[in-house]
C-alpha cells in the first residue's frame, strides 16, 4: 500500500472490470477510499448486475483498502447524481473522479440505427458529463479535485465501424479541454487518457472477424494475440493515478496515451498550415494554390476501391 492518494475520495465509472478495474485498484493501493461504479451491463449495454462492482470492492477490501460499489447507470443524469453523492455518503467528500465507463455498437455507419447511435452517445459522452457536473460543483466549492476522462484514438484519429464511439470519444476530448478552462482556476485539473488494452470491449469474436478481414485485405495475417492493442488493462492505471495526485497539480487540459508501458502525449489540435490572401479567395485561386500547399502530402484513409464482384 502506497500513500499517495491517502486522505482523498475517488470514484471510477465503469469500474467492474478491465481499465477502470485496474484504476479503482491502483488508486485503493495508494491511499484513496474508492467508489466502485459498475452497472454489470454486457458489452454492447444490455442487462446489469451487481457481481461485477461487488467483486472489485471485495478485491481492494481484501488488499487493505476501503471501496464501497454504486450500480447506478452513468446514461442518466439521476444515475450521475447519484454516482457521485454515494462518495459523499460513505466518505464525506470527492477529490477524484475516473470517467472510464463505455459500451460498444459498432456498425458501419450506413447501416448504423439510430438506437446504436443514441446508446453509445449517451454511456461515453452524456455518462461523462452526468457525473462530472455534480462532481465538479463540489471540487469547485472546496477549490481542488482530479477529472480523468476517457478517450480513444478511434475519436482522435479514426476507425471503421465506430461512427457512435469515434464521435463520443472525440466529444469527450473536446469536453475535456474546455472543462480544463472552466475548472483549472479552482485548482481542478481535467485531463484525458487515451487507453490501448485487450479487454471484453476489443476482444470478441466481432472486434476479431474484423481485424482479419482488414488484414486479409492488406494480404497480411492479422496477430491472434493481444489483438485490441497489445497490453493488460492494468498498465493503464498508473498514469490515471499519477494525473490523479498532488505531483500532476500543474497538467491540465492535455490526452495521454497508454499502451503497454509505452505512455505518450498528444499535441493538442492545431493548425499544420496556412495560407492567405487580402480578400476572398476565389475558387480559380484555390483550384491552383490548395493542392500546392493545404492538401500538400495529404494521404485519403480510405481510398475508392473496385465495387466487389
Amino acid at each position: 500500500m502506497g500513500d499517495r492518494l491517502k486522505g482523498k475520495v475517488a470514484v471510477v465509472t465503469g469500474a467492474g472490470g478491465g481499465i477502470g478495474r485496474g484504476e479503482a485498484m491502483l488508486l485503493a493501493a495508494e491511499g484513496a477510499q474508492v467508489v466502485v461504479n459498475d452497472l454489470g451491463t454486457a458489452r454492447d449495454g444490455t442487462g446489469s448486475t451487481s457481481s461485477p462492482a461487488d467483486g472489485v470492492v471485495a478485491e481492494i477490501k481484501a488488499a487493505g483498502g476501503e471501496a464501497v460499489a454504486n450500480y447506478d447507470n452513468v446514461a442518466t443524469e439521476e444515475g450521475g447524481n447519484n454516482i457521485i453523492q454515494t462518495a459523499i455518503d460513505n466518505f464525506g467528500k470527492i477529490d477524484i473522479l475516473v470517467n472510464n465507463a463505455g459500451i460498444l455498437r459498432d456498425r458501419m455507419v450506413f447501416n448504423m440505427s439510430a438506437e446504436e447511435w443514441d446508446a453509445v452517445i449517451k454511456v461515453h459522452l452524456y455518462g461523462t458529463f452526468n457525473c462530472t457536473k455534480p462532481a465538479a460543483v463540489l471540487m469547485r466549492q472546496q477549490r481542488s479535485g482530479r477529472i480523468i476522462n476517457t478517450s480513444s484514438t478511434s475519436g482522435l484519429i479514426g476507425n471503421a465501424g465506430q461512427a457512435n464511439y469515434g464521435a463520443a470519444k472525440a466529444g469527450i476530448a473536446g469536453f475535456t479541454w474546455v472543462c480544463a478552462r472552466d475548472l483549472g482556476r479552482y485548482g481542478i485539473t481535467v485531463n484525458c487518457i487515451v487507453p490501448a488494452a485487450t479487454t471484453r470491449m476489443t476482444a470478441s469474436p466481432e472486434m476479431d472477424a474484423a481485424r482479419q478481414a482488414r488484414a486479409a485485405r492488406a494480404g497480411a495475417e492479422a496477430p491472434a494475440a493481444r489483438a485490441g492493442g497489445g497490453s493488460d488493462p492494468d498498465d493503464v492505471a498508473p498514469m490515471v493515478v499519477y494525473l490523479a495526485s498532488d505531483a500532476a497539480a500543474n497538467i491540465n487540459g492535455y490526452c495521454f496515451g497508454a499502451s503497454g508501458s509505452q505512455y505518450s502525449v498528444y499535441a493538442n489540435p492545431a493548425p499544420a498550415k496556412s495560407i492567405h490572401k487580402v480578400g476572398r479567395w476565389t475558387l480559380d485561386e484555390l483550384d491552383q494554390i490548395v493542392p500546392r500547399s493545404l492538401a500538400a502530402g495529404l494521404v485519403n484513409p480510405a481510398p475508392p476501391q473496385p465495387p466487389k464482384e
